[in-house]
């Protein structure tokens, strides 16, 4: 998977490399009089070794492979089959805040290379490059961007940066935190070209961006552009208020986005991410779309008591419309849907022991959906980034590791629910983890269970989506390095009796009856480096 959450928490760190200096007298010192703090190197590195019952059937999918469980990517489950493979990452920041500006502006760049051992070698192309030999050209560009502060608690940042849905700096803000507040990622959870600005106060924030998702033809009204505005006020010691409103304009008809997939209402990228795909054919569309929402926190950071509360309400409209009509006895016979959806989340927390892992957590997440597709003219589910990107939301935060998203991946991204929209039928899920700190901030045990239900039934199957189990245990050597050994079952509902959706799309993958229940373990190494 492109994107990997845990980098974020660098840049709450301030330690820095030590760089040569360029006079001889200092090559017979072992530690230099002073660092070099305009300069900064971070980077995250994962090992994991995988073994599960999950495959994709398409040969072209060996490297990476995102999208929905049983969707448009051809993922599969087995008894037949095992899949075993060790996978690795190198996520690395380049920092640059010249002393000339003192520290008004800053010059920040990531990258991301990634491979499964053994996969290719001479070649060129992302996500491969352990092959023997290796010599692999594979680095991709995850974020290149400027910051810059011309006043007090003002931050203007330009280029491909981050577009997430919650109030906070990501450059600042611990990851954990990104995915407790806001919408939790939820609706926007990736990268992106823009301009954003935010204004940080001692008991308040804002911000507002512009971000081009895409722009086709440069000389034709064909783009995809989002426009936000966000803020959050402290309304006392524990809680917090915020709201925000986002908006949305598809000139592009379907046309660019991801590969041979697209991007859009209508594009086969529903089919992959599990979103709702608006059948509207091979024509041209416009939507606008408007999501508005509130969102909550208690003890967000839980420091001040046990208790940690958070949730939020969010509410998709617009319209859809083809620009081609036809009229047959008066009646336009278009194609066109108001868009109207609604999810809404409340998380609790409690805090036991003496450590942030001594907590038991319930999470609880709705989102409406839609029975009868387009035939009414109204579409009354949830849209997210994950119409436009792959992915462009990442819900990751519940504790699931299969029925919902995980952020311990490398190049294999397929929970069974991908988006909150369920593929436009909603959803209800509920999520338990309990976790515990056998040996204070050493070594972590944890136990999970979630569920989750369709609101409306698919022809053929039941409201049951699945239940699953996990756990895991890490074993902490010192800060920010660990090992960990994970382990999930999903035993799945009669929804997935379905074989496919309204709009063709497989809900089961085409097979008679329910698909084996997934299963999966891995072993990982963790080190946060700087």
């Amino acid at each position: 998977m492109k994107k990997n959450l845990l980098i974020l928490s660098f840049f709450i760190l301030s330690h820095t490399l030590y760089s040569q200096l360029p006079s001889n007298q200092y090559f017979t010192k072992e530690i230099p009089q002073k660092a070099n703090k305009e300069f900064q190197f971070l980077a995250f590195y994962i090992n994991q070794a995988v073994i599960s019952n999950i495959y994709p059937e398409n040969d072209f999918l060996k490297g990476q492979v995102v999208g929905r469980l049983f969707g448009g990517n051809t993922t599969k489950t087995s008894n037949e089959y095992t899949s075993a493979y060790v996978e690795q990452r190198l996520i690395p920041f380049f920092i640059y805040q010249p002393n000339l500006f003192n520290g008004k502006a800053t010059l920040r760049a990531s990258f991301e290379l990634d491979w499964t051992w053994g996969d290719a070698a001479y070649g060129a192309g992302g996500n491969f490059g352990g092959g023997f030999s290796a010599d692999q050209v594979n680095l991709q560009t995850q974020n290149l961007e400027i910051e810059l502060n011309p006043a007090k608690g003002w931050f203007i940042n330009v280029g491909l940066q981050r577009i997430f849905d919650t109030p906070y700096n990501p450059y600042k803000t611990m990851f954990d935190k990104m995915t407790t507040t806001g919408y939790r990622l939820a609706y926007f959870g990736t990268d992106g070209v823009g301009i954003s600005i935010r204004k940080d106060w001692d008991f308040a924030r804002i911000k507002g961006g512009y971000y081009k998702l895409y722009e086709n033809y440069i000389h034709l009204n064909d783009d995809v552009t989002l426009t936000e505005i966000t803020g959050e006020k402290d309304i006392s010691r524990n809680w917090k208020l915020g709201a925000s409103a986002y908006y949305l304009r598809d000139r592009a008809s379907g046309a660019g986005g991801v590969s041979i997939l697209s991007q859009g209402l209508n594009s086969l990228l529903a089919t992959h991410n599990g979103v709702y795909k608006f059948n509207f054919g091979n024509v041209p569309y416009k939507a606008d779309i408007v999501w508005l929402g509130t969102f909550f926190g208690r003890n967000t950071e839980h420091w001040n008591d046990p208790w940690m509360v958070t949730g939020f309400v969010n509410v998709n409209l617009g319209m859809a419309d083809t620009l081609t009509h036809q009229l047959v006895n008066d009646k336009d016979y278009s194609r066109a849907a108001n868009i109207f959806g609604l999810a809404a989340n409340l998380r609790a927390s409690y805090r036991y022991g003496q450590t942030t892992t001594d907590v038991v957590t319930l999470d609880a997440i709705y989102a409406t959906g839609d029975g009868d597709g387009l035939k009414d003219g109204k579409y009354s589910g949830v849209i997210t980034g994950n119409q436009w990107g792959a992915p462009g939301a990442i819900f990751v935060s519940s504790g699931s590791y299969l029925l919902m998203p995980h952020g311990n991946v490398v190049n294999r991204y397929t929970p069974a629910i991908l988006d909150i929209s369920n593929m436009g039928y909603g959803m209800t899920g509920l999520t338990l983890n309990g976790s515990h700190s056998l040996i204070p901030n050493r070594l972590n045990l944890k136990l999970g269970a979630a569920m989750a239900f369709s609101n409306v039934q698919p022809v053929g199957g039941g409201s049951l989506i699945g239940t699953e189990a996990n756990a895991y245990i890490a074993y902490n050597f010192g800060p920010f390095m660990s090992l960990e050994l994970h382990g999930a079952h999903l035993w799945l509902g009669d929804f997935y009796k379905s074989k496919q959706n309204s709009y063709g799309s497989p809900v089961n993958g085409g097979i008679d009856g329910k698909p084996v229940n997934p299963w999966t373990t891995f072993l990982v190494y963790k080190w946060l480096m700087f």
